[in-house]
């Protein structure tokens, strides 16, 4: 069996797989919030000890946890948690041989192969059939950014860990500009596109358009917003039309998101297309499919047209970082021990 870890800001999700006809075949998995664990060990040990029965180590041939941030040398102190990971403790921690740490765009770009057609969700069509370079840009409880570049030896994507979503946010119109010194106020410096397109980046949307453009927040918006998950309130309430705060901050949302997203496919000349990851896009849908995303994103002057070729998609699969990661285990695993699974299964 492969374990395979998709480590958040929030939450831990943890799976196990094994292979079926050379594919993934998930035997089980299980999210956990991260606040209430003091390390990472410590939640793999009480997944693997559930009620399920123990797992034992040596049932496990490789395991590998894409996590918030730079790897470096087996090593990452984590993002949006206090803990530093390394892969040598870890091993010895749980007793797996082979434990690969890599940053958790890097596993979502190695699931996408493993993604079955109707776990992707066509935004914009673009030149399908081109082949070449993809970016991918996930939005989150942060912005994550990767490049998946294409090696037309072997025919498949090699993902590369990127920091892009705490590059300087760009204003693009008076609006924006208007928005990044509210935020520059607020954050006492430094607005990165986090701060905009990001769980964090809807609320500050929010604020800005409530503090800011005086935007009426009638009293049972703000005891929704005090009572639940304030994403939550405001998408339902967008998209439903009960608030035009709301609606109205997903507008603004959506439209830089759709900036960004633009930004990484002429940087990296997505000509095989741009993925949108991530838990929001999902569950957003309908508010990307608006049209202020792909107007934005398509709004690079001389380059538009560039643009206008790459399609557009959205992962719907939540558990394709941990497809990703259980690949990436799998086949290092494989290329040290000379035995795949994969293969074995075919």
């Amino acid at each position: 069996m492969i374990l395979a870890g998709d480590v958040g800001g929030t939450k831990i999700h943890l799976a196990l797989y094994g292979f079926q006809g050379g594919r993934l075949k998930p035997v089980r998995d299980e999210l956990f919030p991260a606040h209430e664990f003091a390390s990472l060990d410590v939640v793999v040990k009480k997944f693997l000890a559930d009620e399920a029965g123990v797992v034992k180590a040596e049932e496990i041939t490789a395991a590998c946890f894409g996590c918030p941030g730079p790897v470096r040398d087996g090593r990452i102190q984590l993002t949006n948690l206090p803990w530093l990971l390394d892969q040598q403790d870890l091993a010895q921690a749980l007793g797996v041989k082979h434990i690969f740490l890599i940053n958790d765009l890097e596993a979502n770009g190695y699931g996408i192969p493993e993604l079955a057609p109707e776990q992707i969700a066509t935004l914009h069509e673009g030149d399908a059939a081109a082949v070449g370079n993809r970016g991918l840009v996930a939005a989150g409880t942060g912005l994550g950014e990767a490049l998946l570049i294409w090696d037309a030896a072997t025919r498949s994507h090699k993902p590369v860990a990127s920091e892009g979503g705490h590059c300087d946010f760009a204003a693009r119109n008076d609006r924006e500009i208007t928005l990044l010194k509210y935020l520059r106020e607020k954050l006492n410096g430094h607005v990165s596109w986090e701060r905009v397109v990001s769980g964090l980046g809807i609320q500050n949307i929010y604020a800005y358009l409530r503090d800011v453009e005086k935007m009426e927040e009638p009293a049972w918006l703000r005891e929704r917003m005090k009572a639940e998950d304030p994403n939550k309130a405001i998408g339902e309430c967008g998209v439903d039309g009960s608030s035009p705060l709301c609606a109205e901050t997903l507008k603004m949302f959506a439209s830089a998101y759709g900036a960004e997203a633009g930004n990484v496919a002429l940087k990296v000349l997505a000509v095989g297309g741009v993925y949108l990851g991530g838990g929001i896009a999902p569950k957003a849908q309908k508010t990307l499919e608006a049209g202020d995303f792909m107007q934005a994103f398509l709004d690079k002057g001389r380059l538009s047209p560039v643009l206008e070729a790459m399609p557009v998609r959205i992962i719907l699969d939540d558990t394709c970082a941990l497809k990703g990661a259980a690949a990436y285990a799998e086949a290092r695993a494989a290329d040290v021990s000379g035995r795949s699974e994969r293969a074995a299964s075919l």
